[in-house]
C-alpha cells in the first residue's frame, strides 16, 4: 500500500507530497488509496450541482485483461443496471449480449486486428483492461478507481516501491512512470460518463465514449478529457424536431429518463420546440429502474392528454421505454399513442420483445452505424472451450442458451438442461447496434497514440522515452481534431470539443406479418438535412396520427390562447371586414382609403370612385339635358323670331331672354357634375349650380312682383300715381341685382374655399373623388334661391286670380309650387345618402325643366299652333278684373291706374306717332286695358 512504501522513519515526506498536489488530485488519490474512508460521503461534483454516493465494493469483480505495450481501459455494461432494491449493495443484474458481451469481444478483436496490422502502431502492441459498468455510476466509479490504482501502482516494481524511499522529485516521477492506462473506452450512459470524467480528469486520462450523447459533455471547460465518436444530442433533439415538424404534430407529450442523457436531450429538444412554434403538452420524467406503479402514473397521464397529445416524444433509455410499454400493456392502451424514440430505443430488438403491439408505429432515432460482418464472422466461431480470455462468457453462455455448466465456478442452477459447448450462437443472433461505434472508439485511440508516435518518436522503432509513460495531456491533444476512415469505410472526425458530426437512420416499427414486428429504414438526418420516404411509414392506425391542440385558422381568422394554455391552444377569431392579418395573433385595420386583399395577408388601394360617362343614371342625366338644351335653344329662337309679337310682348321678352340663360346654365350643369372633379370641373360646378337658380328665380321673382304691384293698385278706389320701376329696362336691372347677390355670394364662398378635387369616403370600404364643396358652399347658394323660390312662390300664390286672359301668374305659381317640392326633396336626399352629385343633376334639370314647361310651353303652343290667338286683343284684360283678396264690391269700371297697359293705336294719318299713355288728370284710365 501507499502508506508503506516508504520507510517507518520518513513518513513526512509523503504527507509533503500528497499535501503539495491540487485539491482535486488529493481528493482523488485519497479516493483511489482509501475508498473506504469515503463510505456514504458526497464529493464527486456531477453536472447541474448533483452529487455521487461512492462506497466500497462488497464483492470482487471480474475483469478481462490483455497484455500489452500500451494498455487500455475500458468500460462495458456487461450486466444490466442493479435493481431500486439492489442499488444499495451495487448489485448488478442480469449478463447483457449486445451491450456487455458482443462489446467485449470487439474490443479484443480489434486490438487483435491493430496488433496485426503493420501500418498502424507497428511493434507497438496494445493490451486492454476491461471492467463492468452495469450501467451505474456507483459501478463505474467503483471500477474506474481501480484503473487509476493501477495506473499509480504498478505490480511490477512494488517490491521496489516498499524497499527504498526515493526523493520527493525522483519518486513524483516514478509514480509518473506506472500509469499503464493510457485512456479509456466508454461507458455508455451519458451520467455514467460524467462521473467517471470527473474522477479520470483529475489524473489527465483521456476517455473516448462510443455512446454516450449527452450535450453537456461537449463543454471542455467542465470535461476537458472527454472525446467521443458518437455526436452530440443536441443533433439528435434536431433531428426528432424535424421529424415532428414534417407531420405536422405540433402538440406533443414529452417524457425523459431521469439522468443526465434524458434531462439534457429533453431540454434541447424543448428549447429547439419553443424557437420553432411547436408546444409540449406536458413533460414528465422517470427512472429506467423505477416500479410498476410509477410507469403506470406516467402512461395514465399520457392517456389523459388524449386525443390531442397522441405523439409523445421519449428522449429515454431503453429501459425506460420498455417500461412505458409494459405499462401500456397493463392499462390496455393500445393504438391510442404512436412514441418518437431516441438512440436510447433505436432498433433494439429486447426493448420491445413481448410488447410489440404497444410499440408499433413507433419512429425511432438510430446512430446511422452499418453492420460490421468482420465481427460477425469472428463472433459467431467464438466457443465456450476455448475462449479463455472473457471471464463473463461462461455466464452469456448459460444465460443465452438456458443451460447450466455443472461444476464450474459460474455455474447457473436456476436451469435444468446441461450445456454441451456446442450450441450455435447463430441462432437468434443480432448484432448490437452500436458495434461500429464501439470498434471506432477503440480504433480513435489508436490512430492518436499512431500520431503521437510520429510526434514524439519519429523513426523510433516501438515506443521511445518519450512515451513512457503515456503523458494524456497530450494525448489528448492528438485526438482533437482528428480524422480517419472507420471500420465500415466511412470517415470518422472529432472536432475540437470532441464531438463527431451527426448521422442518424430513422426506423419505423412495423407489423410484417402474423405475430411479428420488425424495424424498418424509413429516412436519414444527416448533419441537419432530414430525408423521408413517407410511403413506406405504418402508424398505429390506418391514417396519419393527428397530434395537435387546435385547428389551424381559416383565412383572415387570428388565434386567440386561452388563458392558461400553451401557445398552440387557441380560439380562431374571424377579424373585422376591414382588418388584414398581421400576424397570426393580431389583426390590423387598414388605413382610410385601402381594403384588405383576397389573401387578407394586407392592404391595397380601394378603386377609386367618380360618376362615369357611362354610368346609367350618367347616360338617362346627359341625354336629358341634351334634349332640354336643345328644346331651350328651340324655345330662344322662336322669340327671337317673334319677338314683336303681342305673346312674347306681353311676357315681358326680356325677363324671358334671362329665364332662358338661366335655363340654358341649369341643363349644362349635369355636364360639369358628372365630368372626372378637376379643378376646372369644381369651379364651374360652384358657380353654375347656384347662378342658373338665381337666374330664373330672380327673374321669376321681379315678374310676379310687378304683377302684384298692378293688380294691387287696381283695388284702390282712388287711383294714385303711377308705380314705379314698371318699365323693362327697371326689371331687367332689379333681376340683374338679384343674380349678383348670388353671384357675389359663390365668389366669396370660392374665395374662402377654392375648389379642388378631393378623396370622400362615405363609408370604409368606398372612396369617392368629388370636388371639395363644404356644407356651407351647398347652402348659402341654395338657401338664397331658396329665398327667391318662397318669395316667387308668394307672389304667384298672390296673383293666381288675375284675370283669365293674364294667366301667367298661374303658371308661375304652378312653377314655384313644382320647384318647391324638387328643391324640398333634394334637401334631404342631398344630405342624407352618398349621391349628391346625381341628386344636384336631377335636382337642377328638374327645376329648369319645369320652368322652361310651364313658362313657355303655353306660348310656343300659341305662337306655333295657334297664331289666330297671337293678336294684341287677345291679351287685353276683361272689364272686371278679379281681386286676389277681395271685399266683393265689383271694382271701379273707370279706374284709370290700368290704363298703364294700354297701347294707343296708330292714327290714321300718321301710325307712327302715339298718343300719351296717361291723361295728364289723375283720373284713373280705363278699364280695357292692353298688355
Amino acid at each position: 500500500m501507499f502508506l508503506t512504501m516508504c520507510r517507518q522513519e520518513e513518513p513526512l515526506k509523503l504527507v509533503t507530497w500528497i499535501w503539495m498536489a491540487s485539491c482535486n488530485k488529493m481528493i482523488g488519490v485519497l479516493l483511489v488509496f482509501f475508498p473506504a474512508i469515503f463510505l456514504d460521503m458526497d464529493f464527486l461534483p456531477k453536472n447541474a450541482g448533483r452529487k455521487v454516493l461512492i462506497s466500497s465494493a462488497t464483492a470482487q469483480r471480474s475483469v478481462a485483461r490483455m497484455d500489452g505495450d500500451v494498455i487500455i481501459g475500458a468500460l462495458f455494461s456487461v450486466h444490466h443496471q442493479p435493481p431500486a432494491e439492489k442499488v444499495p449493495e451495487r448489485k448488478c443484474g442480469e449478463i447483457r449480449e449486445q451491450y456487455g458481451i458482443q462489446r467485449v469481444e470487439a474490443m479484443f478483436h480489434t486490438l487483435d486486428k491493430i496488433n496485426s496490422d503493420p501500418f498502424l502502431l507497428p511493434n507497438i502492441t496494445l493490451g486492454s483492461e476491461i471492467r463492468d459498468s452495469c450501467w451505474h455510476s456507483s459501478v463505474a466509479l467503483e471500477q474506474s478507481i481501480e484503473f487509476i490504482r493501477d495506473s499509480l501502482i504498478s505490480i511490477r516494481d512494488e517490491k521496489d516501491a516498499l524497499g527504498r524511499c526515493l526523493p520527493d522529485p525522483l519518486y513524483h516521477h516514478q509514480i509518473r512512470a506506472k500509469k499503464p492506462i493510457a485512456g479509456v473506452i466508454g461507458p455508455g450512459s451519458s451520467s455514467v460518463a460524467i462521473q467517471v470524467q470527473n474522477l479520470l480528469q483529475l489524473f489527465d486520462i483521456p476517455q473516448i465514449a462510443y455512446s454516450a450523447t449527452s450535450i453537456d459533455l461537449s463543454d471542455k471547460t467542465l470535461y476537458k478529457y472527454f472525446l467521443r465518436v458518437v455526436p452530440s444530442d443536441i443533433l439528435q433533439a434536431r433531428a426528432m424536431l424535424d421529424i415532428v415538424k414534417r407531420y405536422n404534430w405540433t402538440y406533443v407529450s414529452a417524457v425523459h429518463t431521469e439522468g443526465n442523457y434524458g434531462e439534457s436531450g429533453m431540454e434541447a429538444f424543448k428549447e429547439l420546440a419553443s424557437q420553432e412554434g411547436l408546444c409540449i403538452a406536458h413533460s414528465d420524467k422517470i427512472y429506467s429502474n423505477a416500479g410498476e406503479k410509477s410507469f403506470e402514473k406516467l402512461v395514465q397521464k399520457l392517456r389523459d392528454r388524449l386525443p390531442k397529445a397522441r405523439v409523445v416524444v421519449c428522449f429515454c433509455e431503453g429501459m425506460t421505454v420498455r417500461g412505458i410499454l409494459m405499462a401500456m400493456r397493463r392499462l390496455a392502451v393500445l393504438g391510442e399513442l404512436v412514441l418518437i424514440g431516441s438512440d436510447g430505443w433505436a432498433d433494439r430488438d429486447e426493448v420491445i420483445e413481448g410488447y410489440e403491439a404497444e410499440a408499433n408505429g413507433g419512429i425511432t432515432i438510430k446512430l446511422q452505424s452499418p453492420e460490421v460482418l468482420s465481427f460477425d464472422d469472428y463472433f459467431l466461431k467464438i466457443r465456450l472451450d476455448t475462449n479463455t480470455r472473457n471471464p463473463w462468457f461462461p455466464e452469456f453462455w448459460q444465460h443465452r442458451f438456458q443451460c447450466r455448466l455443472p461444476g464450474h465456478p459460474l455455474e447457473n442452477p436456476n436451469f435444468q438442461k446441461n450445456c454441451t459447448g456446442n450450441e450455435s450462437l447463430e441462432e437468434n443472433y443480432v448484432q448490437d447496434s452500436k458495434m461500429g461505434f464501439v470498434i471506432n472508439a477503440i480504433y480513435a485511440m489508436a490512430h492518436g497514440l499512431q500520431s503521437m508516435h510520429h510526434a514524439l518518436c519519429p523513426g523510433h522503432v516501438g515506443l521511445c522515452d518519450a512515451m513512457k509513460p503515456i503523458d494524456g495531456s497530450k494525448l489528448l491533444d492528438f485526438l482533437l481534431n482528428s480524422s480517419f476512415i472507420g471500420v465500415s469505410g466511412e470517415e470518422v472526425r472529432i472536432d475540437e470539443n470532441g464531438d463527431a458530426p451527426g448521422r442518424y437512420d430513422i426506423m419505423n416499427l412495423q407489423h410484417i406479418g402474423a405475430n411479428h414486428y420488425d424495424y424498418v429504414y424509413v429516412g436519414t438526418w444527416h448533419e441537419g438535412i432530414l430525408n423521408m420516404d413517407d410511403e413506406k411509414i405504418l402508424m398505429n392506425k390506418s391514417e396519419m396520427v393527428r397530434s395537435v391542440c387546435s385547428d389551424p385558422c381559416s383565412k383572415g381568422q387570428i388565434k386567440v390562447i386561452r388563458k392558461g394554455e400553451v401557445s398552440c391552444c387557441w380560439i380562431c377569431t374571424a377579424c373585422k371586414e376591414n382588418e388584414f392579418v398581421q400576424d397570426e395573433f393580431t389583426c390590423k385595420a387598414c388605413e382610410l382609403g385601402q381594403w384588405p386583399n383576397d389573401d387578407l395577408t394586407g392592404c391595397e388601394p380601394i378603386p377609386v370612385k367618380y360618376l362615369q360617362w357611362s354610368d346609367i343614371e350618367s347616360i338617362v342625366a346627359v341625354v336629358f339635358s341634351c334634349l332640354g338644351i336643345l328644346v331651350t335653344m328651340f324655345v330662344t329662337l322662336i322669340f327671337a323670331l317673334y319677338r314683336d309679337t303681342p305673346v312674347v310682348k306681353s311676357s315681358s321678352r326680356e325677363l324671358c331672354y334671362i329665364i332662358l340663360a338661366g335655363i340654358f346654365l341649369g341643363y349644362i350643369c349635369p355636364f360639369t357634375l358628372i365630368a372626372k372633379p378637376t379643378d376646372t370641373s369644381c369651379y364651374l360646378q360652384r358657380l353654375l349650380v347656384g347662378l342658373s337658380s338665381a337666374m330664373c328665380y330672380s327673374a321669376l321673382v321681379t315678374k310676379t312682383n310687378r304683377i302684384a304691384r298692378i293688380l294691387a293698385g287696381s283695388k284702390k278706389k282712388i287711383c294714385t300715381r303711377k308705380p314705379r320701376f314698371m318699365s323693362a329696362w327697371a326689371q331687367v336691372v332689379i333681376a340683374s341685382i338679384l343674380i349678383s347677390v348670388q353671384l357675389t355670394l359663390v365668389i366669396t364662398l370660392i374665395i374662402m374655399e377654392p375648389p379642388f378635387p378631393v378623396l370622400s369616403y362615405p363609408s370604409i370600404k368606398e372612396v369617392f373623388l368629388i370636388c371639395n364643396t363644404s356644407n356651407l358652399g351647398v347652402v348659402a347658394p341654395v338657401g338664397y334661391n331658396g329665398l327667391l323660390i318662397m318669395s316667387c312662390t308668394y307672389y304667384a300664390f298672390k296673383t293666381r286670380n288675375v284675370p283669365a286672359n293674364f294667366n301667367e301668374a298661374k303658371y308661375i305659381a304652378f312653377t314655384m309650387y313644382t320647384t318647391c317640392i324638387i328643391w324640398l326633396a333634394f334637401v334631404p336626399i342631398y344630405f342624407g345618402s352618398n349621391y349628391k352629385i346625381i341628386t344636384t343633376c336631377f335636382a337642377v334639370s328638374l327645376s329648369v325643366t319645369v320652368a322652361l314647361g310651364c313658362m313657355f310651353t303655353p306660348k310656343m303652343y300659341i305662337i306655333i299652333a295657334k297664331p289666330e290667338r297671337n293678336v294684341r286683343s287677345a291679351f287685353t284684360t276683361s272689364d272686371v278684373v278679379r281681386m286676389h283678396v277681395g271685399d266683393g264690391k265689383t271694382p271701379c269700371r273707370s279706374n284709370n291706374f290700368l290704363s298703364i297697359f294700354r297701347r294707343k293705336k296708330p292714327g290714321t294719318g300718321n301710325p307712327k306717332k302715339r298718343q300719351p299713355e296717361f291723361s295728364p288728370t289723375n283720373q284713373c284710365p280705363s278699364a280695357h286695358v292692353q298688355l
